[in-house]
């Protein structure tokens, strides 16, 4: 006789666990299609990346140097404040001393003012507002009791000012750290991708380059332009002394240099002090199109204008372009993002 018994279902436990370990096969195969080794730049290829990755290590460099030039300025900014709050205390302590000295007077004569008493107490702050008592004191006291008032105030605000800085100060710290991790990212990734040539394409890579710069600083075409004033005559004979140098984000000269610290170096030689990085550079003097551009006015490049150069003549600039290049001419057209605007200082 026939079974006419249904057939068992599988429970929901061992549905459960056959649906995840297909999911999970399926995840697993994904990923191991992921991790399958990818076809090997080539040379060329490789380059492009890398020049990439060194123009947005030049980027963050130049928001690192304003963080830096920040820091610095802040920390002089706390130093005077912190000096004059300490010679403010030594000048209300002699107030008070004189105020002093005065009481004691008065003692010996026949006992101290309550006034005076009520202002050498602890809490004298608001002691000049009761105008009740101004009539008990001599001129002589109330003159003394004003400024020792007054230096009180400006201690108190140069303390909170003080305190506010060191406050800006440590998110400046903060900023400058995270600015010079994000470079060294960029480098190390630049430096990772290098690491996958092999040593021939290296060595073809570094024949290329060291070709492109003899060119770049040889004695370029620069046409016959002048510069408008003998200080920006000064700066670009200044900068051109520096072609050959390397180089280095955050340098300032004279073994190396970023394209920001070649032009404020540059243009020290010739007496002019330029802030520190190429975006604050551009407020140095007055705009100028291309068509007005003449041999040593500033030079800026990209849309966050993060590159400055000098203008060399002849549609060409000398600068600092990025890792692993040098101090060089090269022309307007082939920096790699779209000209803004020049500054003659």
């Amino acid at each position: 006789m026939a079974s006419h018994r249904r057939p068992k279902q599988p429970s929901r436990t061992r549905v459960t666990v056959l649906t995840t370990a297909a999911a999970a096969a399926v995840v697993l195969s994904a990923n191991a299609a992921d991790a399958a080794p990818s076809e090997k730049l080539g040379k060329d290829e490789v380059k492009a990346k890398v020049d990439k990755l060194y123009e947005q290590a030049e980027q963050a460099t130049e928001k690192y140097n304003g963080a830096k030039e920040k820091q610095q300025r802040l920390q002089k900014e706390i130093s005077t404040l912190q000096d004059g709050v300490a010679r403010g205390q030594q000048d209300l302590n002699k107030l008070r001393d004189g105020l002093g000295s005065l009481a004691t007077a008065q003692y010996r004569s026949g006992g101290i003012d309550p006034s005076v008493q009520l202002f050498l107490s602890s809490h004298p702050d608001d002691f000049l507002d009761r105008a009740s008592t101004l009539d008990q004191l001599s001129a002589q006291q109330v003159d003394a009791l004003k400024k020792i008032q007054d230096q009180q105030r400006e201690l108190t605000q140069e303390r909170a000012e003080a305190t506010e800085k060191l406050r800006d100060l440590a998110a400046t710290r903060t900023e400058l750290g995270t600015k010079k991790k994000e470079v060294q990212s960029k480098l190390a990734a630049a430096q990772k991708l290098l690491n996958t040539l092999t040593a021939k394409e290296k060595a073809a890579l570094a024949t290329e380059q060291a070709r492109a710069d003899r060119s770049a600083t040889a004695r370029v075409d620069l046409g016959t332009g002048s510069s408008t004033s003998g200080r920006a005559s000064a700066a670009f004979a200044a900068a051109r002394s520096q072609l050959g140098k390397p180089y280095v984000y955050g340098a300032t000269g004279t073994a190396s240099y970023d394209c920001s610290g070649l032009t404020s170096w540059a243009y020290a030689q010739a007496g002019v002090s330029l802030p520190r990085t190429s975006e604050a550079q551009t407020g140095a003097g007055t705009r100028l199109t291309r068509s007005q551009l003449q041999v040593g006015d500033l030079v800026f490049f990209f849309n966050d204008l993060h590159h400055v150069g000098l203008y060399a003549g002849n549609g060409q600039i000398l600068h600092a372009p990025r890792t692993g290049t040098v101090v060089r001419y090269e022309s307007m057209d082939t920096i790699g993002g779209p000209f803004m605007f020049g500054v003659r200082v």
